[in-house]
């Protein structure tokens, strides 16, 4: 299933984020490939949260799940 998937991937991105006081909470995972994440801790409200969102946890997803399309802050 494709939200175990990304669930997964999560987990192993999940202790860079802890490691500067922040995390990442899955939301849901649409049909058209649109992952929802909630930034939470430091990663909330951090000027570099967009940065890490889209070049940190949207890469690594579509890297490794060719059908994600996006991820999204919620």
């Amino acid at each position: 299933m494709l939200k175990e998937r990304v669930t997964e991937i999560l987990d192993n991105v999940r202790p860079s984020l802890q490691a500067e006081g922040g995390d990442v909470e899955l939301i849901s995972v649409e049909d058209s490939g649109i992952v929802k994440v909630r930034l939470q801790g430091a990663c909330n409200g951090c000027p570099h949260a967009q940065i890490t969102l889209k070049q940190g946890i949207e890469r690594y997803l579509r890297e490794e799940i060719p059908e994600i399309t996006a991820v999204e802050a919620v």
